[in-house]
């Protein structure tokens, strides 16, 4: 079946489409589906909506039955070769879910934009732990707990995008992206834990603050363990109400996100209201040009990001980069950033920005965890801890889950204490202070099927 458009046929193309369909078998479908998603309403609001039901047994009236062994199709089903299974409770209020003892994908043809998900959870005789990771191991939902006989019903936002801008353009990809979950033509989510899945709902809306990320390999979605970054992760410190779109890319400096339009991406979607948060620095201090340079042409571009976010309505925010783990003699983290941190400080305070300072942050973190502990937070791991990996990991750039995790929290407070309106939108949560950081032991992060032994671009 050809999936809904935003704004839907009119009448009598509903009409000439029902007629076709009667003439063919039944398909996975209904009418009933099929009428609701075309009604005038949902194209007066310019929805997209599907309403799945993992339940065995009959569907609720204008909802898609999937059944566990429906692969995606091209429209919609179980993703990325994962398998599930149905867990049936005849006679009871809820008559079951779909389940697996291994992570496993559920993917919707889609278009570009916002989309509130909204799922229940839980299963009538079995506790279930669930955590929700979109697209490129965004983490969404954490570990959502059910206690027999529980159900919960929770939603969240995810940004879907795609590589081609209006007016003809596209982003110039790089070779790792091409496949990647971000980019590709349809919403992916992940669910990891001991997941009962009963129904699934994804409506595209066009209510939500937009938070677009520009940065480097330290924001970027990292598709593979055991790499992650900060800007993958706080999307689970925003209520509804905000999507994350995270447009960052490893290897980028602020000349390169230009230069492959993602720039241009973004200010193609960004309206009045929405904001971008900017972090560079780790490759452009590698820049070697005459007109290179903190205070030549990082501090131009910077302002340059600025000026167009404005010019659309829109609020930029800068964002220092995350220091690198490096200590001297007495265990003290060293700046390897030059003046790089600096720049950012006072284009911030020149241009009058918002300024949410990562850089003093990461450091208090690493000086805070030691110089041994601190590989904790970033890739170091003996040979052999993952699937393919033969050789010891020792990066002291690109953090793990649990790094990016309590970035992502130094990201979030720093939104929490600024003058931002955002700040409303955050989840209720303890102040976050990076000289305390959470203990390693009560981090909990269920690995996703995938690892790469290859890593990120830059350092």
């Amino acid at each position: 079946m050809t999936t809904p458009s935003p704004d839907g046929p009119e009448p009598l193309q509903i009409m000439m489409m029902i007629k076709r369909l009667s003439s063919k078998p039944l398909l996975s479908v209904t009418f009933a589906a099929l009428l609701a998603a075309y009604t005038p309403a949902a194209r007066a609001q310019n929805t997209y909506t599907y309403h799945f039901d993992m339940r065995p047994g009959q569907p609720k009236a204008g909802w898609i039955a999937v059944k566990p062994d429906q692969a995606y199709n091209g429209s919609y089903g179980f993703d990325m070769g994962t398998v599930v299974k149905a867990v049936a409770h005849p006679g009871k209020k809820v008559s079951g879910a779909v389940t697996s003892d291994q992570p496993f994908y559920f993917s919707a043809s889609v278009p570009e934009g916002n989309y509130r998900i909204t799922l229940t959870l839980g299963d009538q005789e079995q506790s279930s732990n669930t955590t929700v990771k979109a697209e490129s191991r965004r983490l969404m939902l954490e570990n959502v707990v059910t206690k027999p006989g529980e159900f919960k019903i929770i939603s969240f936002m995810v940004n879907v995008r795609k590589p081609q801008i209006s007016g003809g353009d596209s982003v110039r990809l790089k070779p790792r992206e091409v496949g990647k979950l971000d980019w590709d033509d349809k919403l992916t989510l992940e669910f990891d834990g001991k997941t009962f899945l009963n129904t699934l709902e994804i409506q595209k809306v066009t209510d939500q603050i937009t938070v677009y990320l520009a940065g480097n390999s330290t924001v970027v979605d990292q598709d593979d363990e055991p790499w992650a970054a900060w800007g993958q992760m706080i999307p689970r410190f925003f209520k509804q109400g905000v999507a994350v779109a995270n447009h960052a890319e490893s290897g980028l400096t602020l000349g390169s996100f230009m230069g492959s339009k993602r720039l241009d991406k973004v200010m193609s979607l960004i309206r009045p209201g929405d904001y971008l948060f900017i972090e560079f620095g780790h490759n452009d201090q590698k820049e070697k040009g005459p007109n290179d340079g903190p205070w030549r042409s990082y501090a131009e571009r910077l302002k340059t990001y600025i000026a167009r976010t404005r010019q659309k309505g829109a609020i930029p925010v800068i964002v220092t980069s995350t220091a690198r783990r490096s200590f001297d003699a007495e265990g003290r983290t060293v700046n390897t950033l030059g003046e790089y941190p600096d720049a950012a400080r006072k284009v911030a305070r020149d241009e009058g920005v918002t300024l949410i300072d990562l850089n003093a942050m990461t450091t208090r973190f690493y000086d805070a965890l030691g110089v041994e502990p601190s590989k904790k937070a970033l890739v170091h791991y003996p040979a052999n801890t993952f699937p393919g990996q033969t050789k010891a990991f020792e990066d002291n750039t690109h953090f793990n889950p649990y790094g990016a995790y309590e970035l992502a929290k130094c990201v979030a407070q720093g939104i929490r204490t600024s003058d931002l309106a955002l700040k409303e939108y955050l989840v209720d949560m303890p102040a976050f202070d990076p000289s305390h950081p959470d203990a390693l032991d009560s981090f909990n992060w269920p690995l996703s099927p995938k690892n790469s032994t290859i890593k990120p671009d830059g350092n």
